[in-house]
């Protein structure tokens, strides 16, 4: 997997964690992905205030591009804000697997279908009377 991160300058220790961080992220998932591309840029240039934007792209195969960004007043703020997006958007991508795989198989909704109505109520060995009313 290619983990490609833009737009810092001279921030080693930034760089280091995002890779880290987004390597732990994506080794859990079913398929391996193909890309992951952060990207850090300043919404608001010499002006100041909050406007450093983070962008996470990552590309698995045969799903959409997954894609969250976050602004904040410093680069990394705005790393753990989109890196937290991210992490809930592939627990729903988890997720969505997981469901997949648990849903029933024809063959036993079938035997389930056809045996449905054959089975004989339980009853118990006491007669009950009904209320006169």
């Amino acid at each position: 997997m290619i983990i490609a991160i833009r737009g810092i300058r001279q921030d080693s220790q930034l760089t280091g964690r995002a890779a880290e961080r987004l390597e732990a992220a994506l080794a859990s998932l079913h398929v391996a992905p193909i890309s992951a591309r952060v990207t850090f840029f300043d919404d608001n240039g010499p002006r100041g205030g909050l406007g450093m934007r983070c962008a996470i792209s990552v590309r698995v195969p045969y799903r959409p591009l997954i894609r969250v960004d976050h602004v904040a007043l410093t680069r990394r703020l705005a790393f753990d804000g989109a890196f937290a997006s991210l992490e809930r958007q592939l627990e729903r991508y988890r997720q969505r697997n997981r469901d997949i795989k648990r849903r029933p198989k024809k063959y036993f909704a079938a035997k389930r279908l056809l045996t449905a109505g054959l089975e004989k109520p339980a009853t118990s060995g006491r007669a009950r009377r009904r209320k006169a009313g």
